[in-house]
């Protein structure tokens, strides 16, 4: 929960900045370029939907084997970004940036303590305060990137589209609108979110052991 929230933080921070780097200091002036987690907590996407996932991965069901969540929309203003067009997709992936910018520091980090056996590969523990903290940095920040390119409201992947589809799409998009957070909730029950993000971590683990002997 405490690399959640800091993983959380960073995403919400970094759309704040990036919307400050555009024009738009809406979010600065709110407090929000911060990893304070308070700044950026939701009530359902903070606490709720991942109190209840780690609830339910404690009874050992597959449903929620990936801990997941989102923080509190960052207010932009975008008739203050100069460069529009530019400025929509830069603020929209910002946080998937900044948790793969993480994500990214863990691994190299993890892969080096593994390859001077400083973190020794063959007594591997869960319980070393290290190594689950550089395993929880690394997988939920992969996680989360992953998890926002998801095209529901209010999700990262919806705005992404918002930039890209053409006007002749307004009819998907407003349905997404409508009713993409109910398809959200449905998505996570069913347990499609870990089927598609539990084969990248696989892949991340693989790669950060391969070459360590």
């Amino acid at each position: 929960m405490v690399v959640l929230l800091l993983a959380i933080s960073a995403h919400e921070a970094a759309h704040a900045w990036m919307s400050y780097k555009f024009g738009d200091d809406t979010a600065r002036l709110l407090g929000r370029i911060t990893l304070n987690p308070v700044a950026h907590t939701d009530p359902i996407g903070t606490l709720l939907i991942p109190i209840v996932g780690f609830l339910i991965s404690a009874t050992g069901s597959p449903i929620a084997a990936v801990l997941i969540g989102w923080g509190k929309p960052t207010p932009v203003n975008p008739l203050r970004w100069h460069n529009k067009d530019l400025a929509n997709i830069m603020v929209s992936i910002a946080g998937i940036l900044a948790n793969t910018l993480i994500a990214t520091i863990a691994f190299v980090i993890f892969k080096v303590l593994l390859m001077t056996h400083v973190i020794d590969p063959y007594t591997l523990s869960p319980h070393d305060p290290v190594t689950l903290f550089l395993l929880d940095l690394l997988m939920m920040n992969v996680s989360l990137a992953i998890f926002n390119l998801l095209p529901f409201p209010p999700l990262d992947g919806s705005k992404i589209l918002y930039s890209v589809l053409p006007p002749s799409a307004q009819p998907i998009l407003e349905l997404l609108e409508q009713y993409g957070f109910l398809i959200l909730i449905v998505f996570m029950y069913m347990g499609l979110t870990s089927l598609i993000i539990s084969p990248v971590r696989a892949v991340i683990l693989y790669l950060l052991f391969l070459g360590v002997s």
